[in-house]
């Protein structure tokens, strides 16, 4: 059921190649004559290493969401481990199902730095004592972070980033392809500047753009914002028409993508977007993360977010517009393939997560209760 809060006019999607079946919680392919240019899929260089020898990894962060399934992975596959951080949060912890003998046997292996990345001098001195084969940036946010490291290895066989599909320009043509124009005034300019940084260094390198992450351990309020207005009973406010298409990809198979990359000559200098196969409306994920953690179906309200003044907060966990990125690339080049679908994905991260008790945030419904204490309230 949705409610509409407040008196709109509804205006039609800048997209409109959408097609009515759009409102399936579990998403669906859109089927437009708009395709990622293949010319664009040609390796630009080889990397001499292989994936399947040992090498001394070193992670940029790694204690808080991808890099604590990441760091997993690549242990597994018989690498040295080493993580970056502060050291201001535990450098392991046991996931939710994991076994004590498997954890143990994990936390074992894994080393730790600990420094911070924004001293220079201290991580170019400490980095180049360890001389590590490969890094994965997690964390990275502005190029001069990436300056240091490069220098303290010269050399380096691979540095493997986690950049952001939030870097492409605004487009009405969608899905976003790996060679579409990107936007250097964005808030994520610093992840574009730090792959231009990259690009001219002469290290050899791999970008990943991911869309929306979410998974278990999730700390950005993208499935628990939904998750704790399910369990509180309360409707879910999503701006306009709810018909927004976006992108989401679980936190395990971007870790699978991150290791696909690793030695792999075909991603030499390359980018590739990594999330989910099928794209969802807003009132679509509310319904599918409904599903996944079987609770009834939601009522959803609908509001103009011109109405209302929220201040610095934010009502809403997305970007209120049409956003995602083709995964073909990675698909056609690397070999990787998703391996949760939404529903599934959603389940996952449900079940080992907030279906526990845990979450990151605890819930704020002062902007919702703004949206439903608009005096005129529509049903539809």
């Amino acid at each position: 059921m949705a409610r509409l809060v407040g008196v709109q006019q509804q205006t039609q999607p800048s997209f409109s190649l959408l097609p009515s079946s759009l409102s399936d919680f579990n998403g669906t392919r859109l089927h437009t004559q708009i395709q990622c240019k293949r010319r664009a899929w040609q390796t630009k260089g080889a990397l001499q290493i292989t994936a399947s020898s040992s090498k001394n990894i070193l992670i940029m962060g790694g204690t808080r969401f991808i890099g604590v399934f990441l760091s997993r992975l690549l242990v597994k596959e018989g690498h040295q481990v080493t993580l970056f951080t502060r050291g201001k949060a535990p450098i392991s912890q046991q996931l939710p199902g994991e076994s004590d003998q498997d954890y143990a046997e994990f936390s074992s292996k894994l080393l730790h730095l600990k420094g911070d990345r924004k001293d220079f001098d201290f991580v170019k001195s400490s980095l180049s004592a360890k001389g590590f084969d490969v890094v994965y940036d997690i964390n990275g946010r502005e190029a001069v972070e990436v300056s240091p490291i490069l220098e303290a290895l010269p050399n380096l066989e691979q540095f493997i980033y986690c950049s952001s599909a939030g870097v492409y320009l605004k487009s009405d043509l969608l899905p976003h392809c790996e060679e579409d124009a990107v936007d250097p005034k964005s808030r994520h300019k610093g992840k574009l500047e730090t792959e231009s940084l990259l690009a001219s260094s002469g290290v050899n390198w791999t970008s990943i753009r991911p869309v929306y992450i979410y998974g278990p351990l999730n700390y950005n309020p993208v499935e628990e914002w939904f998750f704790h207005r399910l369990k509180a009973g309360r409707p879910i406010p999503i701006p306009n028409s709810g018909m927004q298409v976006t992108q989401l990809g679980h936190v395990k198979d971007l870790a699978t993508a991150f290791i696909n990359v690793l030695g792999n000559e075909k991603a030499s200098k390359e980018v590739f977007n990594i999330a989910g196969e099928r794209y969802v409306t807003f009132d679509g994920l509310a319904r599918a993360c409904a599903k996944a953690g079987g609770f009834p179906e939601p009522e959803l309200i609908h509001y103009n977010p011109k109405d209302f003044d929220f201040g610095k907060k934010k009502a809403f966990p997305f970007r209120d517009q049409h956003f995602f990125a083709s995964v073909d690339k990675a698909k056609h080049v690397l070999g990787w393939k998703p391996e949760f679908d939404l529903v599934e994905g959603l389940t996952d991260s449900y079940n080992l997560d907030f279906g526990r008790g845990t979450f990151r945030k605890e819930p704020d419904f002062s902007t919702d209760d703004m949206i439903l204490g608009k005096t005129l309230v529509l049903q539809s």
